[in-house]
């Protein structure tokens, strides 16, 4: 078998717009079980659209980009639907950066010789198969990027706007994710950012440039998710998988609280996942419990027992079919550190 032979099948990534899942959302509230749960969840997801002064921020842990929700995302934000994400690096640089480099992912198998995948140099995740000289590539662009920059400390969403400027110019797939959100003003953090190709593509840099180099600062990230939460006041989560994202973004209340800035909890939390409390308290607590830290308020929030590739679209095209988006105020959070720069400069 030859490498060929198992890149041969694209995923194609999921089209929220052209498919009206109202109907069988609404079909899926009169139900029981996680059906129900699906139909509750989408109905708190269009209240935080509705709501006129509720930013919404979107985490996303897990491979769902490489599975076929990544146009889902970036419909997302061009419709005004998510107002900051906080995300895997995996998920932003190795899914979405990757693709807008004119890479794809593969339908795969989990039934296959994974000594031979390795030999052939294709990497896999369960079913679904990427080109690993590919991934290289992408690596080696995060240096090129990197290289380019002042030697300073970055938070990731200012690694990240580079890169959407980066693929504003260079992108052989328009409108990946990290271009929209560049372009929307939409920030997008990685908290755990070297935990990806960004990683390799940094750690070349410094190599390299063992005295004159950039690095990505993880507590700057932290302080500027919770500038977005100061500045938003109300606010939804959206989660997707659970783990660092979700953690992240559920703490910037506390953040706040430490800071002597007094923010309310999230007012409505959705979590799609497939972790349970017998994994040690369900990837970073359920969100009732999150309640007893003074994260997220427990009257609009709905756990989703689910794997995210098989819901996030219905509740996606569902919201997005109801139209609250269209009468949204435009955030553009991005836009609050242009004006702290600014501030700094004088």
């Amino acid at each position: 078998m030859k490498k060929k032979d198992l890149l041969n099948k694209a995923v194609e990534h999921i089209d929220i717009k052209a498919i009206d899942a109202v109907d069988i959302i609404n079909a899926m509230k009169k139900m029981s079980f996680s059906a129900r749960d699906l139909g509750n969840a989408a109905d708190i997801y269009d209240k935080m659209l509705k709501e006129k002064k509720c930013a919404v921020i979107l985490t996303l842990a897990g491979s769902t980009s490489a599975g076929g929700c990544m146009q889902v995302y970036v419909d997302m934000v061009k419709n005004n639907m998510v107002d900051a994400i906080v995300a895997t690096g995996a998920s932003i640089v190795d899914m979405d950066f990757f693709e807008a480099l004119g890479f794809k992912h593969y339908q795969g198998t989990p039934f296959v010789d994974d000594k031979l995948l390795r030999k052939l140099y294709v990497d896999r995740i369960y079913d679904t198969f990427i080109d690993e000289e590919q991934l290289q590539a992408c690596d080696k662009t995060i240096k090129i990027i990197a290289d380019a920059l002042q030697p300073r400390a970055y938070s990731s969403r200012e690694f990240i706007y580079e890169m959407g400027k980066y693929l504003k110019k260079h992108a052989k797939k328009k409108d990946s994710l990290v271009q929209v959100a560049y372009e929307h003003n939409v920030p997008i953090f990685c908290p755990a950012f070297s935990d990806s190709s960004a990683g390799f593509g940094l750690v070349l840099h410094q190599y390299e440039r063992p005295d004159n180099h950039l690095s990505i600062d993880s507590v700057k990230d932290f302080l500027e998710l919770t500038q977005v939460k100061i500045a938003a006041g109300a606010t939804g989560l959206l989660m997707i998988g659970g783990g660092v994202p979700k953690n992240f973004a559920q703490d910037t209340v506390v953040c706040a609280e430490i800071l002597g800035k007094e923010v309310p909890m999230h007012k409505y939390a959705v979590q799609i996942t497939v972790a349970d409390v017998r994994d040690g308290a369900c990837s970073s607590s359920t969100l009732k419990e999150a309640n007893s830290w003074g994260k997220v308020d427990a009257t609009f929030e709905q756990m989703v027992y689910a794997e995210a590739t098989t819901v996030l679209p219905l509740l996606a095209s569902y919201a997005y079919h109801k139209g609250s988006w269209k009468k949204r105020k435009k955030w553009e959070l991005a836009k609050i550190f242009d004006v702290k720069a600014k501030n700094v400069k004088k």
